[in-house]
């Protein structure tokens, strides 16, 4: 409920040097006061807000007596100048994990409820301390994996999408306004725009939300990360270009056929680009049963991938595998790179496989050469260079994609109305459409399912 007051511990299970433990809801301070005993002699109470005090923290034994089991500094931020908007105190104790539980449990003793996933975070949404896109943002960068990631995250939470679907929102109010002032005054010339600059407001929108659409290119590569499959016949150096990738031995590699059995999966960054990687299995045709599993499952893991990186030896002249690859490839509609590996081995099939792929580079991934051509290959087809993740505007997810592209829809439908000669007051229906898809954007107009879906996701503590 959201008028309980909420405890939870914010900082990672574990033994550490502090641990701290963040109460938030109106009876915040009173239930603290139970637990903490300043040092100076003074009530919890009597705090000034934003300042650290240092004191006793007491928990309740089992005859009901409370005693100190640590020292450690309380602050309480007064509503609604905290995280939450609602009262809250944040206790540091010592970092043991039974002296965590214990102070934990004495909170909950003292009258606060255990936080559900992500429940600070949503009060703060509700009570309208960020929007829903800063709220995603805090969550990816609890996620982050990538140093871009972590940027991209930033930008986020400093809410330049809302700032940007906010520019086009005041722009269709403005619209409608001028439209409402010409339905209830018909013969005055009260309206702001006339008909001619309402059709070009709404072009200016239209152009401006098609442009924040395609961000999301960007966004979606660098924030949820391109699903990508290496794959190739057996021992042409998969294993290697995953490891080299990943920046680890992740995947074992031998000159034996068949070493790699299953399909391995890790995210790594290759320049901007987060890659949710998938080693497979050679793909040949084989009597071992096992081997067969996992090639069968590489097939389905290039059905699902938005990038194959398909690698061929350099050196040796396409096999029959090889050529069964290219056919295979040819009726893929995800982005294909043939990575020609072991270049250092020789280069004499080069030019069999620029003849049959728009993207090729020429790597040893047994050394990393010609890694930096990869990284550049896989840029420019998944991100756009002039776009800066720490100062543009840019979508991260689905959610945000489908609310924009709704909204540019509705758009063309109120522009088609004008231009189209039919009367004014028709464009309303489609320009407070356009509205209503851009407030899901940062939550104005968001439904409960989908706010409770995004916060299901965040840690207890936050």
């Amino acid at each position: 409920m959201l008028g309980d007051t909420i405890v939870a511990v914010s900082t990672p299970r574990g033994k550490g040097g502090v641990a701290l433990l963040r109460v938030s809801g109106a009876e915040a301070l009173e239930i603290a006061s139970r637990v903490f005993r300043p040092r100076n002699g003074k009530s919890l109470r009597d705090a000034t807000p934003r300042t650290a005090i240092y004191g006793e923290i007491l928990a309740p034994e089992e005859d009901g007596e409370w005693l100190s089991v640590d020292d450690g500094i309380a602050t309480y931020f007064a509503a609604p100048a905290s995280f939450t908007g609602e009262d809250t105190v944040e206790i540091c104790c010592h970092g043991g994990v039974l002296l965590t539980e214990t102070v934990l449990t004495a909170l909950l003793a003292a009258g606060a409820r255990a936080a559900e996933a992500g429940e600070f975070t949503r009060r703060a949404f509700l009570n309208g301390k960020l929007g829903l896109s800063a709220a995603e943002a805090l969550g990816s960068i609890l996620e982050a994996g990538t140093r871009e990631q972590l940027t991209l995250a930033h930008s986020g939470l400093c809410g330049r999408v809302e700032a940007r679907c906010a520019e086009i929102y005041d722009v269709l109010c403005n619209v409608l306004a001028s439209v409402y002032v010409k339905i209830d005054y018909p013969d005055e010339e009260l309206a702001d725009m006339s008909r001619e600059e309402i059709v070009e407001a709404l072009a200016s929108c239209e152009d401006a939300l098609m442009r924040l659409a395609k961000t999301y290119r960007t966004g979606h590569a660098i924030a949820e990360g391109i699903p990508t499959v290496i794959c190739g016949r057996p021992n042409v150096g998969k294993s290697s270009l995953y490891n080299r990738i990943v920046g680890r031995d992740a995947a074992i590699v031998t000159e034996i056929e068949g070493t790699t059995r299953d399909v391995l999966s890790e995210s790594a960054a290759l320049g901007r680009v987060t890659l949710r990687l998938f080693d497979t299995a050679g793909l040949h045709e084989t009597a071992d049963p096992v081997e067969r599993i996992g090639i069968d499952r590489a097939r389905r893991a290039l059905a699902d991938a938005e990038l194959i990186l398909a690698v061929f030896d350099a050196s040796r002249t396409p096999e029959a595998e090889d050529l069964e690859l290219i056919e295979t490839l040819s009726s893929e509609k995800s982005a294909v790179v043939a990575v020609l590996n072991k270049r250092d081995q020789g280069d004499g099939a080069v030019a069999f496989y620029r003849a049959r792929f728009a993207n090729v580079v020429t790597v040893s991934a047994a050394s990393g050469e010609g890694m930096e051509m990869l990284t550049d290959v896989v840029e420019r087809l998944f991100t756009d260079g002039a776009l800066d993740s720490r100062r543009d505007a840019v979508l991260t997810n689905a959610r945000q994609q489908a609310a924009v592209l709704s909204a540019r829809e509705a758009v063309l439908r109120a522009q088609k109305v004008l231009l189209e000669g039919y009367p004014i007051d028709l464009c309303c229906t489609d320009a407070e459409d356009a509205m209503r898809a851009l407030g899901e954007v940062d939550g104005r107009t968001v439904s409960e399912d989908i706010v409770g879906e995004i916060f299901s996701h965040f840690c207890v503590g936050k």
